[in-house]
């Protein structure tokens, strides 16, 4: 197993999460409201990124 595969939906993930913090906070506090609205907003990213496949290498053989 290698890392490399989940790189995309780990970034995805973090940036979600650190974007709806940041924006939540602009405030100077963070509300349950705002909490479960980012933690729908992680999940949805992990889950869809996770979704997705990754393009082939250039070298790898395609499936014909």
């Amino acid at each position: 197993m290698k890392i490399s595969r989940y790189w995309k939906a780990v970034v995805a993930t973090l940036a979600t999460g650190a974007a709806g913090v940041s924006t939540a906070l602009n405030d100077d506090t963070l509300t349950s409201a705002e909490a479960s609205t980012i933690l729908i907003a992680v999940v949805t990213a992990a889950v869809a990124t996770w979704a997705v496949p990754n393009r082939p290498a250039d070298n790898a053989p395609r499936p014909q």
